[in-house]
């Protein structure tokens, strides 16, 4: 199984779970094919993850060391 590129960033890696879940759920592929999906996904998973605690670290910084509850408007 060859190694896929880091993704270029979190919204891309978004789009290509986004692109792998549909395939997944729309087709009936081959068991490795599948399987090298599942794997794929996997890992632009932990991508993300690592991302958003790298901003939610940054955004406590900002705040003083302080996470504060984020409130859209109108709520």
């Amino acid at each position: 199984m060859a190694k896929k590129s880091a993704p270029k960033s979190f919204e891309d890696a978004i789009a290509r779970l986004e692109a792998i879940t549909q395939s997944m759920q729309n087709n009936a592929q081959p068991l490795e094919e599948a399987l090298e999906n599942y794997a794929e996904g996997v890992e632009l998973v932990r991508y993300c993850q690592q991302k958003l605690a790298a901003v939610e670290q940054k955004i406590q910084v900002l705040d003083h060391g302080d996470l504060k509850d984020w409130e859209l408007e109108g709520e």
